[in-house]
């Protein structure tokens, strides 16, 4: 789920300027917490948290092949497709709260490097 969040970003980054993707690699962690941050917000808002799970399901279908003679033969054969399903999950509230409270206090820290970080980029990457 976290590299789908994160694959636009990276198309993004590819077509900036080099300050730009100076910028936006600096800002990946603060990007990553805060969307762990919201996440943890909602579990604690909902009381439980939930689970997304993706497995291959199997299913009969239809096959067609040649055989050596140039014919079509259909036969019925298995295949597989993913299927995603959501999940509630029982959480101790007290432990998302704390967890909660850490990675604020953690985001705050990197809200500190990150703007020093900006600093650097565009200094070094003045456009």
């Amino acid at each position: 789920m976290r590299s789908l969040v994160l694959l636009p970003l990276v198309l993004l980054v590819a077509c900036g300027t080099p300050q730009q993707q100076c910028i936006a690699r600096a800002g990946t962690d603060l990007r990553t917490l805060d969307t762990l941050i919201s996440e943890t917000e909602a579990n604690i808002a909902r009381g439980y948290a939930i689970r997304t799970e993706t497995r291959e399901q199997p299913y009969m279908t239809i096959c067609s092949s040649r055989d050596k003679d140039g014919n079509v033969r259909s036969e019925a054969c298995w295949a597989g497709r993913l299927v995603t399903t959501e999940k509630a999950e029982a959480i101790d509230l007290d432990a998302e709260a704390a967890k909660l409270a850490s990675m604020k206090r953690k985001r705050a820290e990197l809200a500190q490097g990150y703007s020093a970080a900006v600093s650097a980029c565009r200094a070094t990457y003045p456009e």
